[in-house]
């Protein structure tokens, strides 16, 4: 049996809700975590190789846009060794430049575990069309996908909409009512809605589920770290 600690984290340009920009405060939020793999949304290039270097993991970056002159988007940080890495565009005609980033990552010489960290957009309409690409036999029902799959991210999406309906038909979704007596986690201070979710396919059984809440936590972003330990039998 293999425990896996998966979490998922909109770093918010590493600003926090004090509107001071630093990245050295979302690495000790990160370094709390313990986590095996972590998926981060809003994120500058040169951010995320400073938090793998002070993690001392392997991570992959994957730039949806260039913001300031830098580039911005996903990124992925692994304890497990990283066998490949791909990048999807999820970009809607007219909106912001979307992306979602898939890494594969070998948990047991003969198991490896196909990873999906995004970052949906805000209008209804756009996660509709970023819903069925994402079901898609390019992305989520690949043929050459063979071992179990994670998705998870900011899915700006507080409502049942497409995505979820979808995902939640396909995969299993940590519940966050069921396991931490809440059905909101955003912002980390005074929620009102839940954007971040964590979705798995049915080999892991979610063990447990924390929203990481301390106080440099809720002042290094308005999100909160969400994270779910998962047992899959290999």
């Amino acid at each position: 049996m293999t425990v896996l600690r998966v979490a998922t984290y909109n770093v918010h340009k590493c600003r926090g809700i004090d509107w001071r920009v630093d990245a050295h405060r979302i690495l000790n939020v990160l370094l709390g975590l313990h986590a095996d793999v972590i998926a981060v949304q809003e994120i500058f290039e040169e951010q995320a190789r400073l938090l793998a270097g002070g993690l001392r993991v392997e991570h992959r970056f994957a730039p949806a846009r260039t913001l300031a002159g830098r580039g911005y988007g996903n990124a992925v940080f692994s304890r497990l060794p990283i066998e490949l890495c791909e990048v999807y565009d999820l970009t809607v005609s007219g909106r912001e430049a979307r992306n979602c980033i898939r890494v594969d990552v070998r948990c047991a010489p003969d198991s490896i575990i196909h990873h999906f960290a995004l970052h949906l957009g805000t209008s209804f309409f756009e996660r509709r069309k970023q819903a069925i690409r994402l079901l898609s036999k390019d992305m989520l029902a690949r043929n050459s996908l063979t071992g179990p799959r994670i998705v998870m991210g900011d899915f700006n999406e507080w409502s049942r909409g497409l995505v979820t309906q979808s995902l939640c038909k396909l995969m299993q979704s940590v519940d966050v009512h069921e396991h931490l007596g809440r059905r909101r986690t955003y912002p980390g201070t005074v929620p009102f809605l839940h954007l971040d979710h964590i979705y798995y396919d049915r080999p892991f059984r979610l063990h447990r589920l924390t929203l990481h809440r301390t106080t440099e936590s809720l002042l290094a972003s308005d999100h909160l770290p969400l994270m779910a330990e998962l047992q899959l039998n290999v």
